[in-house]
């Protein structure tokens, strides 16, 4: 009896323990804060809003019936999926974006879902993450693949706009934002995503929060308009109490799509038929599984949703940096542009911090095929 009491009690302190470990662990900065207050109201009064949570547009489950959590862990962390990461320093070019013309219409990828629109005369940066990892600590999480020029948050000149399409780690990043608070004009958000920002010190009056459907012009000839995206968000063990969503972006006589993180249903062809054609659309096109094929796209969907937006080039992102999923690292790109070629559709694939230039988009050698 005296065992099994001591047995009890042992447990009893690791549970004790593990419980104050884990409430000081969430309550750094890095997690955000969820929305309260007048912020809390608007969110409240969005028909996208119900039963207390965001919705996506249509019925979405975050696994299939046959997938549960401890089996993704245990493939994520156990499995053996040869290629998953590269063998190889990733190519890239340095390019000095200080010296970027403001009047030559041009887009730099960084890897992952970042790059910089300079367009009209307007610098456009999205879902920067500039931290090693893509994790709320940067000693453990997902960490960015070995680059041969690799960029940092202070290679960029002040930044007119930030557009961050949800608040998931890997497209909202608390280091960056910080370097970043003084350094940007708008950040522009779904709803409630400002309430992660103004927790970290930006300005209130430099946030923009958006609905589905809701436009305005953030700067003299900038329009935006936020629209729906097939995802969810949270930063903790709380979710859908954010917005996540893709954004058209008119400007300069050009229309772009920033697609963040989306599963494929009929909103690429509703915001086709509202909004295209786009001259260049960037979609996700990578960290998707077969457990969870409603919250991201297989890269052949990929080439559909860029055909339902009446894309005139196709950008795929959300590769080339983090590994947070299960499947060969090229193989996203690999199986996207033999889709695209199949379709007819155009597709680019510059290197990480090469500049793609709007009016002459060209479809790009692929390099990553001469890498392991």
């Amino acid at each position: 009896m005296k065992v099994l009491r001591r047995i009890l009690l042992n447990i009893l302190a690791f549970l004790i323990a593990l419980a104050i470990t884990t409430y000081f662990f969430m309550r750094q900065k890095s997690f955000g804060r969820l929305p309260s207050g007048k912020r809390l109201e608007r969110i409240s009064k969005s028909p996208n809003f119900r039963d207390g949570i965001f919705q996506n547009v249509v019925e979405t489950k975050m696994l299939t019936d046959d997938a549960s959590y401890p089996r993704m862990l245990k493939d994520f962390f156990f499995g053996q999926v040869p290629g998953r990461e590269p063998g190889d320093t990733l190519p890239s070019l340095k390019t000095d974006l200080k010296s970027l013309s403001r009047d030559e219409p041009s887009l730099v990828w960084f890897g992952h879902s970042s790059y910089l629109i300079t367009i009209n005369g307007v610098r456009i940066l999205a879902d920067p993450v500039f931290s090693e990892r893509a994790s709320p600590v940067q000693y453990m999480g997902s960490k960015a693949y070995p680059v041969v020029n690799p960029y940092t948050i202070k290679d960029f000149p002040d930044i007119d706009v930030v557009v961050i399409s949800h608040d998931h780690y890997d497209h909202l990043d608390y280091g960056t934002i910080q370097y970043l608070s003084d350094k940007v004009k708008v950040f522009c958000v779904g709803l409630g995503v400002g309430e992660h920002l103004e927790y970290w010190g930006v300005d209130p009056s430099k946030i923009r929060e958006f609905d589905w459907w809701e436009g305005a012009e953030v700067l003299p000839g900038l329009e935006l308009t936020a629209t729906p995206a097939r995802h969810f968000s949270g930063r903790g063990f709380t979710r859908f109490k954010t917005l996540w969503a893709s954004f058209v972006v008119k400007t300069g006589g050009k229309t772009l799509f920033i697609g963040g993180d989306s599963g494929y249903d009929v909103s690429f062809k509703n915001i086709g038929d509202k909004f295209g054609p786009f001259d260049l659309v960037m979609l996700e096109c990578g960290q998707y599984g077969a457990q969870w094929p409603f919250i991201h796209m297989m890269p052949e969907q990929t080439v559909q949703a860029s055909v339902d937006l009446q894309a005139k080039v196709l950008l795929p992102v959300h590769w080339g940096k983090f590994t947070l999923a299960n499947h060969p690292w090229k193989e996203p790109v690999e199986r996207a542009t033999k889709h695209a070629e199949s379709l007819g559709m155009k597709i680019t694939t510059p290197l990480i911090g090469e500049v793609l230039k709007l009016d002459s988009v060209a479809s790009w050698e692929r390099w990553w095929r001469q890498l392991n």
